[in-house]
């Protein structure tokens, strides 16, 4: 994937300098972008397979969300920068040869359709892999753009189509980082996990037999795809007196294994007697 979008830089590098487009260059300065985002996802994945060890006990995993944060920020200067130039070249254009931009424009689209059909599997999966799909995607929406502006400067010679097929490149950029950026710092910040309802949980723990309540209930995302869970739950004191806490616990992790596909929980059980020495933030 690395390798592939580098060789396409390269070639839209030498058709923009040699027609004099800045939507090839432009499409260019994206590429750019997303070779450096590639090149971050391979070095966070293998931080990610690394096991984990006392210091760190869940390894590099958040390796994966950093990289999708500094991939997001790259991305954001380059949609700047493309909007920007874009708007002076739409005040002064300058002629572009609409042939040669038709023909590396076309070589960057089946570049990135091959690129799409790599990463769509893993972009199901991995927010990092995603944010690289989003910014092939826009590549490809990009060389599309290209292609259209070669053909209105070629049928009509008006020269501001080139700037103006880059300005949209500039606009496709700058929506998608900011949502990858507002979910990788999610992330960052242990926000609740999209998709998961504590209310929900909640009412599923209190439900479990042997349960009296639940509090100081937290879910967050260590990677892409791993939610995990803590809580209080407060269990009868019957429960304790007859040895049936181990049950009760066991009946917890089927629970929010099986409703809310949660397989890492951790549970701290308490007696009835316990509330008043739980710090008044344990809510």
């Amino acid at each position: 994937m690395l390798g592939l979008l580098l060789a396409i830089l390269s070639a839209e590098v030498v058709g923009g300098l040699w027609a004099g487009s800045l939507a090839l260059l432009a499409d260019a300065g994206h590429l750019l972008s997303d070779a450096a985002g590639v090149g971050l996802a391979l070095i966070a994945v293998a931080f990610a397979n690394k096991p984990p060890t006392l210091a760190r006990t869940f390894g590099f995993q958040r390796a994966e969300i950093l990289a999708a944060v500094v991939n997001g920020m790259l991305l954001f200067a380059v949609g700047l920068g493309v909007i920007g130039f874009s708007v002076v070249r739409l005040l002064e254009p300058t002629r572009s040869d609409a042939g040669v931009m038709a023909g590396f424009g076309a070589i960057a689209l089946v570049g990135n359709g091959i690129a799409l059909v790599l990463l769509a599997g893993g972009a199901k999966s991995s927010l990092n892999v995603r944010g690289a799909y989003l910014e092939v995607a826009s590549d490809a929406l990009g060389a599309a753009g290209v292609l259209l502006a070669a053909l209105v400067i070629a049928l009509t010679g008006e020269q501001r189509a080139d700037p103006v097929a880059s300005l949209v490149v500039g606009l496709l950029i700058v929506p998608r980082t900011v949502r990858l950026l507002r979910e990788a710092l999610d992330v960052l910040l242990e926000a609740t996990p999209r998709g998961l309802d504590l209310a929900e949980i909640r009412q599923h723990i209190e439900q479990v037999p042997g349960v009296v309540s639940c509090h100081d209930l937290h879910a967050w995302t260590i990677t892409s795809g791993t939610p995990v869970l803590s809580a209080h739950v407060v269990v009868e004191d019957e429960c304790w007196d007859s040895g049936q806490a181990p049950v009760v616990l066991d009946r917890l992790a089927d629970c929010v294994s099986d409703h809310f596909d949660l397989h890492h929980a951790t549970f701290q059980l308490e007696r009835t007697a316990h509330a008043e020495h739980e710090a008044l933030m344990h809510e």
